[in-house]
Protein backbone atom coordinates (compact mmCIF):
# COMPACT_ATOMS: atom_id res chain seq x y z
CA UNK A 1 0.00 0.00 0.00
CA UNK A 2 2.87 2.31 0.72
CA UNK A 3 4.39 1.94 -2.47
CA UNK A 4 1.23 2.49 -4.40
CA UNK A 5 0.31 5.45 -2.59
CA UNK A 6 3.85 6.69 -3.28
CA UNK A 7 3.50 5.96 -7.32
CA UNK A 8 0.08 7.83 -6.77
CA UNK A 9 2.25 10.86 -5.18
CA UNK A 10 4.61 10.94 -7.66
CA UNK A 11 3.03 10.51 -10.58
CA UNK A 12 0.68 13.09 -9.73
CA UNK A 13 4.12 15.38 -8.97
CA UNK A 14 5.27 14.47 -12.52
CA UNK A 15 1.96 15.21 -13.91
CA UNK A 16 1.62 18.52 -12.13
CA UNK A 17 5.35 19.67 -13.41
CA UNK A 18 5.15 18.94 -16.54
CA UNK A 19 2.61 20.97 -17.09
CA UNK A 20 3.57 23.63 -15.46
CA UNK A 21 7.35 23.08 -16.74
CA UNK A 22 6.61 22.98 -20.67
CA UNK A 23 3.89 25.64 -20.40
CA UNK A 24 6.97 28.49 -19.39
CA UNK A 25 9.21 26.75 -21.47
CA UNK A 26 11.89 26.05 -18.62
CA UNK A 27 14.04 23.11 -18.37
CA UNK A 28 12.67 20.47 -16.11
CA UNK A 29 15.60 18.63 -13.48
CA UNK A 30 14.81 16.22 -11.00
CA UNK A 31 17.07 16.41 -8.02
CA UNK A 32 16.05 12.44 -6.53
CA UNK A 33 17.20 11.58 -2.84
CA UNK A 34 17.68 8.73 -1.42
CA UNK A 35 14.89 9.93 0.86
CA UNK A 36 12.73 13.00 1.40
CA UNK A 37 12.77 13.03 5.26
CA UNK A 38 16.16 13.66 5.93
CA UNK A 39 17.91 17.30 6.81
CA UNK A 40 21.22 16.33 4.77
CA UNK A 41 18.72 16.21 1.79
CA UNK A 42 16.81 18.89 2.68
CA UNK A 43 19.66 21.24 2.05
CA UNK A 44 20.75 20.01 -1.10
CA UNK A 45 17.45 20.96 -1.69
CA UNK A 46 17.73 24.42 -0.63
CA UNK A 47 20.82 24.37 -3.28
CA UNK A 48 18.59 23.13 -6.30
CA UNK A 49 16.26 25.78 -5.72
CA UNK A 50 18.86 28.49 -5.19
CA UNK A 51 19.98 27.80 -8.95
CA UNK A 52 16.80 27.59 -10.00
CA UNK A 53 15.90 31.32 -9.16
CA UNK A 54 19.22 32.58 -10.36
CA UNK A 55 19.19 30.64 -13.73
CA UNK A 56 14.69 31.65 -14.06
CA UNK A 57 14.85 29.13 -17.05
CA UNK A 58 14.92 26.03 -15.58
CA UNK A 59 12.78 24.19 -12.94
CA UNK A 60 14.60 22.38 -10.02
CA UNK A 61 11.61 19.08 -9.37
CA UNK A 62 12.89 17.86 -5.75
CA UNK A 63 11.00 14.36 -5.46
CA UNK A 64 12.04 10.96 -3.80
CA UNK A 65 10.72 8.63 -1.24
CA UNK A 66 9.75 9.77 1.53
CA UNK A 67 10.68 7.03 3.59
CA UNK A 68 13.85 5.59 4.87
CA UNK A 69 15.74 3.54 3.01
CA UNK A 70 14.97 4.16 -0.47
CA UNK A 71 15.38 1.40 -2.33
CA UNK A 72 12.81 0.28 -4.83
CA UNK A 73 10.61 3.23 -4.34
CA UNK A 74 13.67 5.31 -5.54
CA UNK A 75 13.96 3.34 -8.24
CA UNK A 76 10.52 3.73 -9.32
CA UNK A 77 10.86 7.72 -9.24
CA UNK A 78 13.42 7.62 -11.81
CA UNK A 79 11.59 5.28 -14.16
CA UNK A 80 8.57 7.47 -13.80
CA UNK A 81 10.63 10.56 -14.45
CA UNK A 82 12.31 9.22 -17.94
CA UNK A 83 9.00 8.39 -18.53
CA UNK A 84 7.84 12.06 -18.37
CA UNK A 85 10.87 12.90 -20.41
CA UNK A 86 12.26 15.27 -18.00
CA UNK A 87 15.53 17.39 -19.19
CA UNK A 88 17.49 15.84 -16.93
CA UNK A 89 18.40 13.92 -13.51
CA UNK A 90 20.58 14.15 -10.54
CA UNK A 91 20.46 11.54 -8.30
CA UNK A 92 21.21 9.98 -4.98
CA UNK A 93 21.18 6.12 -5.67
CA UNK A 94 20.53 4.43 -2.36
CA UNK A 95 21.66 1.00 -4.30
CA UNK A 96 24.16 1.92 -6.68
CA UNK A 97 23.90 -1.90 -8.44
CA UNK A 98 19.89 -1.85 -8.66
CA UNK A 99 19.55 1.53 -10.39
CA UNK A 100 21.32 0.42 -13.32
CA UNK A 101 17.93 -0.62 -14.86
CA UNK A 102 16.35 2.67 -14.79
CA UNK A 103 19.56 5.21 -15.32
CA UNK A 104 19.74 2.55 -18.75
CA UNK A 105 16.31 3.79 -19.56
CA UNK A 106 17.45 7.78 -19.15
CA UNK A 107 20.53 6.66 -21.33
CA UNK A 108 18.33 5.43 -24.06
CA UNK A 109 16.08 8.45 -23.80
CA UNK A 110 18.86 10.63 -24.30
CA UNK A 111 18.02 11.91 -21.10
CA UNK A 112 21.30 13.19 -19.21
CA UNK A 113 21.85 11.99 -15.69
CA UNK A 114 24.77 13.11 -12.63
CA UNK A 115 24.87 11.14 -9.62
CA UNK A 116 25.29 13.18 -6.19
CA UNK A 117 25.96 12.22 -2.65
CA UNK A 118 26.14 8.59 -3.75
CA UNK A 119 28.04 7.12 -7.16
CA UNK A 120 27.06 4.18 -9.49
CA UNK A 121 29.73 1.22 -9.27
CA UNK A 122 33.15 1.87 -11.64
CA UNK A 123 31.73 -0.82 -14.15
CA UNK A 124 28.56 1.50 -14.53
CA UNK A 125 29.73 4.76 -14.33
CA UNK A 126 29.01 5.44 -18.28
CA UNK A 127 25.85 5.66 -17.31
CA UNK A 128 26.22 8.85 -15.92
CA UNK A 129 27.72 12.41 -17.27
CA UNK A 130 29.80 13.03 -14.16
CA UNK A 131 29.30 12.71 -10.44
CA UNK A 132 28.99 15.62 -8.04
CA UNK A 133 29.78 15.38 -4.06
CA UNK A 134 32.21 14.14 -1.95
CA UNK A 135 35.05 12.32 -2.11
CA UNK A 136 33.48 9.48 0.08
CA UNK A 137 35.98 7.51 0.68
CA UNK A 138 37.89 10.64 2.32
CA UNK A 139 35.12 11.03 4.73
CA UNK A 140 36.19 7.74 6.13
CA UNK A 141 39.76 8.49 5.96
CA UNK A 142 39.32 11.59 8.15
CA UNK A 143 36.59 10.04 10.60
CA UNK A 144 39.56 7.41 11.29
CA UNK A 145 42.40 9.82 11.82
CA UNK A 146 40.77 11.43 14.39
CA UNK A 147 39.47 8.25 16.27
CA UNK A 148 43.59 7.92 15.90
CA UNK A 149 44.29 11.74 17.36
CA UNK A 150 42.10 10.10 20.20
CA UNK A 151 42.85 6.42 20.54
CA UNK A 152 46.75 6.02 19.37
CA UNK A 153 47.23 2.83 20.73
CA UNK A 154 43.83 1.45 18.86
CA UNK A 155 41.30 -0.58 20.46
CA UNK A 156 37.86 -2.33 20.07
CA UNK A 157 35.82 -0.20 17.27
CA UNK A 158 32.02 -0.28 16.09
CA UNK A 159 31.35 1.25 12.63
CA UNK A 160 27.83 2.45 12.01
CA UNK A 161 26.77 2.33 8.20
CA UNK A 162 23.68 3.33 5.95
CA UNK A 163 23.34 0.90 3.55
CA UNK A 164 24.75 -2.55 3.07
CA UNK A 165 24.50 -1.49 -1.18
CA UNK A 166 25.10 2.04 -0.66
CA UNK A 167 28.18 2.39 -2.40
CA UNK A 168 28.78 6.03 -0.76
CA UNK A 169 28.80 4.38 2.67
CA UNK A 170 30.66 1.44 1.42
CA UNK A 171 33.84 3.86 0.26
CA UNK A 172 33.40 5.91 3.62
CA UNK A 173 33.61 2.35 5.61
CA UNK A 174 36.78 1.31 3.29
CA UNK A 175 38.78 4.58 4.36
CA UNK A 176 37.90 3.82 7.54
CA UNK A 177 39.19 0.32 8.00
CA UNK A 178 41.87 0.95 5.24
CA UNK A 179 43.28 4.09 7.54
CA UNK A 180 43.60 2.64 10.73
CA UNK A 181 44.61 -0.66 9.73
CA UNK A 182 47.38 1.40 7.57
CA UNK A 183 47.09 -0.64 4.33
CA UNK A 184 44.81 -0.47 1.69
CA UNK A 185 42.51 -3.05 0.90
CA UNK A 186 40.90 -3.99 -2.57
CA UNK A 187 37.70 -3.00 -3.09
CA UNK A 188 34.86 -1.38 -0.68
CA UNK A 189 33.49 -1.19 1.93
CA UNK A 190 37.50 -2.75 2.86
CA UNK A 191 38.81 -5.66 4.67
CA UNK A 192 37.36 -6.07 8.47
CA UNK A 193 39.71 -5.15 11.19
CA UNK A 194 40.72 -8.60 13.80
CA UNK A 195 43.99 -6.92 15.35
CA UNK A 196 45.05 -5.44 12.40
CA UNK A 197 47.20 -2.44 13.32
CA UNK A 198 45.89 -2.80 17.38
CA UNK A 199 42.41 -2.42 15.93
CA UNK A 200 39.17 -4.85 16.34
CA UNK A 201 35.71 -4.50 14.95
CA UNK A 202 33.25 -5.77 17.49
CA UNK A 203 30.78 -8.56 17.17
CA UNK A 204 27.47 -7.27 15.46
CA UNK A 205 29.60 -4.52 13.39
CA UNK A 206 29.43 -3.11 11.39
CA UNK A 207 25.52 -1.81 11.90
CA UNK A 208 23.35 -0.98 8.93
CA UNK A 209 21.01 1.55 9.43
CA UNK A 210 18.99 1.62 5.97
CA UNK A 211 18.74 5.39 6.97
CA UNK A 212 16.01 4.57 9.54
CA UNK A 213 16.83 7.56 12.41
CA UNK A 214 14.86 5.80 14.94
CA UNK A 215 17.06 2.53 14.12
CA UNK A 216 20.16 4.02 14.31
CA UNK A 217 19.57 5.49 17.80
CA UNK A 218 18.50 1.99 19.01
CA UNK A 219 21.75 0.76 17.86
CA UNK A 220 23.94 3.00 19.12
CA UNK A 221 22.30 2.45 22.47
CA UNK A 222 22.05 -1.12 22.83
CA UNK A 223 26.17 -1.23 21.62
CA UNK A 224 26.93 0.92 23.94
CA UNK A 225 25.43 -0.67 26.86
CA UNK A 226 26.88 -3.94 25.56
CA UNK A 227 30.13 -2.79 25.48
CA UNK A 228 30.98 -0.86 28.01
CA UNK A 229 34.77 -0.37 27.46
CA UNK A 230 34.13 0.61 23.84
CA UNK A 231 37.16 2.83 22.12
CA UNK A 232 35.23 3.91 19.23
CA UNK A 233 32.16 4.19 17.39
CA UNK A 234 31.78 5.85 14.11
CA UNK A 235 28.90 6.49 11.93
CA UNK A 236 28.93 6.86 8.61
CA UNK A 237 26.32 9.13 8.20
CA UNK A 238 24.92 11.27 10.55
CA UNK A 239 21.73 8.91 11.14
CA UNK A 240 21.99 9.28 15.19
CA UNK A 241 21.88 12.34 15.61
CA UNK A 242 19.58 13.72 12.62
CA UNK A 243 16.97 12.79 15.74
CA UNK A 244 18.61 14.69 18.44
CA UNK A 245 16.84 14.54 21.56
CA UNK A 246 16.68 11.01 21.33
CA UNK A 247 20.48 10.90 20.23
CA UNK A 248 21.02 12.68 23.83
CA UNK A 249 18.84 10.64 25.88
CA UNK A 250 21.31 7.80 24.42
CA UNK A 251 25.06 9.13 24.84
CA UNK A 252 24.29 11.58 27.84
CA UNK A 253 24.92 8.86 30.25
CA UNK A 254 28.48 8.26 28.47
CA UNK A 255 29.26 12.00 28.49
CA UNK A 256 32.31 11.92 31.11
CA UNK A 257 33.87 8.96 28.43
CA UNK A 258 33.23 11.43 25.57
CA UNK A 259 34.46 14.29 26.80
CA UNK A 260 37.39 12.32 28.58
CA UNK A 261 38.27 10.78 25.41
CA UNK A 262 37.69 7.25 26.58
CA UNK A 263 34.99 6.64 23.65
CA UNK A 264 35.99 8.64 20.76
CA UNK A 265 32.72 9.16 19.19
CA UNK A 266 33.26 10.73 15.76
CA UNK A 267 30.25 11.05 13.28
CA UNK A 268 30.01 12.00 9.77
CA UNK A 269 27.94 15.59 8.51
CA UNK A 270 28.21 18.96 10.25
CA UNK A 271 24.31 19.85 9.94
CA UNK A 272 23.82 22.55 12.71
CA UNK A 273 22.23 20.26 14.82
CA UNK A 274 25.00 18.06 15.06
CA UNK A 275 27.47 21.31 15.34
CA UNK A 276 25.24 21.87 18.61
CA UNK A 277 25.54 18.54 20.14
CA UNK A 278 29.38 18.24 19.81
CA UNK A 279 29.54 21.60 20.97
CA UNK A 280 27.72 20.15 24.05
CA UNK A 281 29.95 17.47 24.38
CA UNK A 282 28.06 14.61 23.41
CA UNK A 283 30.73 13.84 20.21
CA UNK A 284 34.17 14.61 19.84
CA UNK A 285 34.33 15.40 16.12
CA UNK A 286 32.45 15.71 12.73
CA UNK A 287 33.35 15.49 9.36
CA UNK A 288 31.13 16.70 7.24
CA UNK A 289 30.02 17.25 3.66
CA UNK A 290 28.26 19.89 1.41
CA UNK A 291 24.94 19.13 0.37
CA UNK A 292 23.73 22.02 -0.42
CA UNK A 293 26.65 22.64 -3.12
CA UNK A 294 25.66 19.32 -4.57
CA UNK A 295 22.47 20.19 -5.56
CA UNK A 296 23.14 23.76 -6.47
CA UNK A 297 26.01 22.87 -8.56
CA UNK A 298 24.02 19.72 -10.49
CA UNK A 299 21.08 22.17 -11.63
CA UNK A 300 23.95 24.19 -13.02
CA UNK A 301 26.02 21.42 -14.70
CA UNK A 302 22.67 19.73 -16.23
CA UNK A 303 21.95 23.11 -17.73
CA UNK A 304 25.13 23.40 -19.18
CA UNK A 305 24.88 20.42 -20.48
CA UNK A 306 20.78 20.57 -22.12
CA UNK A 307 21.77 24.32 -23.81
CA UNK A 308 25.75 24.11 -24.49
CA UNK A 309 26.15 20.45 -24.72
CA UNK A 310 29.23 21.16 -22.37
CA UNK A 311 30.02 18.47 -19.42
CA UNK A 312 31.26 19.08 -16.40
CA UNK A 313 34.54 17.72 -14.78
CA UNK A 314 34.16 13.61 -13.90
CA UNK A 315 33.94 13.98 -10.54
CA UNK A 316 33.27 16.79 -8.81
CA UNK A 317 34.27 17.31 -6.12
CA UNK A 318 32.44 19.53 -3.38
CA UNK A 319 34.82 19.26 -0.24
CA UNK A 320 34.83 18.26 3.82
CA UNK A 321 34.67 20.17 6.97
CA UNK A 322 36.88 18.74 9.42
CA UNK A 323 35.29 19.55 12.75
CA UNK A 324 36.39 19.02 16.11
CA UNK A 325 34.94 20.73 19.96
CA UNK A 326 38.45 23.01 19.11
CA UNK A 327 37.89 24.43 16.20
CA UNK A 328 33.88 24.26 16.41
CA UNK A 329 33.40 27.74 15.33
CA UNK A 330 35.32 28.11 12.16
CA UNK A 331 35.59 24.67 10.85
CA UNK A 332 32.63 24.94 8.22
CA UNK A 333 33.66 26.21 4.71
CA UNK A 334 32.07 26.91 1.74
Amino acid sequence: MKKLLLGAVAAVALVSFAGEGRAQDKLVFALVPKNTNNPFFDQARDGCKKAESELGDIECLYIGPGEHGGGEEQLQVVSDLVARRVDGIAVSPSNAAAMVAPLTEAKAAGIPVLTWDSDLLPENQDLRVAYVGTKNYDIGVNLAKRVQELKPDGGTICIQSGGAAAANHNERMKGIRDTLAGEESAEAPGNRLEGTNGWTEIEGCPLYTDDDFPRSVQQLEDILAREPDLDAFVPTGGFPQFIPDAYRAAVTPYKDRIESGQLALVVADTLPVQMDLMKEGLSLGQVGQRPFEMGYKSMYFLRDIAKDDKNPEDPTFTGLDVCTPDNADTCIGG
